[in-house]
């Protein structure tokens, strides 16, 4: 007997679509592809109403703020969702309570959980039982990466390989090399500075002479997308001309 009634076809089927870093978004197409495609999937299912939640991607599952899920929560309490639909249940949350809460909230308002492995009905034991050691060993595998990625940054760091942020004047060119920074404002700036502790033999008076010139240092703004050098624009003009 299928666990597709007409009450879910009436309401609506969410896809939820997610993956967990800016990296994954850059170069791991194939499973967004795959998890866009789950849409198709639930028409051929029988759902006629199809709503993909992206809201999520290059954001992890382990907790942090995702509006997505939290979208979907609300639909999922308001009656209007038939069925979710994930490549994996798993992946819907990685963590305890989100994991459970969806759980619960599914098996009140009678919704069904689709993955690639199937359907499932959280009020049937069996059912609730796979989902709760499907989610048990997501949570398991995520606290295992997280363990496997910090001892690597350590084992880099006591190489002295490990290189989060960078001085002014230089830039990392791979993940383990520096190199100097290409911007010439940027090498002029440091040069000067080097220059007048040289003619000063004080870092206070060079900051005091800076100060009195006017001469803007550079600085790096860490902005969401790229690293930004800001603050040269007034030395570049002093500089150039003297």
């Amino acid at each position: 007997m299928t666990k597709i009634t007409p009450e879910h076809l009436a309401r609506g089927a969410y896809v939820y679509v997610r993956q967990s870093t800016a990296d994954q978004l850059m170069h791991n197409h194939e499973s967004r592809r795959r998890q866009y495609a789950l849409a198709e999937r639930a028409r051929q299912l029988g759902w006629v109403e199809v709503q993909v939640v992206d809201d999520d991607l290059g954001r992890s599952g382990g907790g942090i703020n995702r509006p997505g899920f939290e979208r979907l929560l609300g639909a999922i309490c308001e009656g209007r969702v038939g069925a979710v639909l994930a490549v994996e249940a798993s992946r819907l949350a990685r963590n305890g309570r989100d994991w459970h809460t969806l759980l619960e909230f599914c098996g009140l308002i009678d919704c069904l959980i689709i993955d690639e492995d199937g359907v499932y009905d959280s009020r049937l034991p069996n059912d609730r039982l796979l989902l709760g050691m499907k989610g048990t060993m997501s949570e398991m595998e995520l606290s295992i990466l997280r363990q496997r990625s910090l001892e690597a940054l350590k084992q880099k760091a006591k190489r002295g390989e490990l290189f989060l942020t960078v001085a002014i004047g230089f830039v990392k060119v791979r993940h383990d090399r520096i190199a100097v920074d290409p911007d010439l404002r940027v090498r002029e700036a440091i040069a000067l500075v080097f220059s007048k502790f040289t003619e000063f033999q004080s870092i206070r008076q060079v900051h005091l002479w800076l100060r009195q010139e006017e001469i803007q240092l550079p600085a790096v703004d860490y902005g969401e997308e790229e690293r930004r050098i800001v603050g040269n624009s007034r030395f570049t003009i002093l500089f150039t001309t003297s």
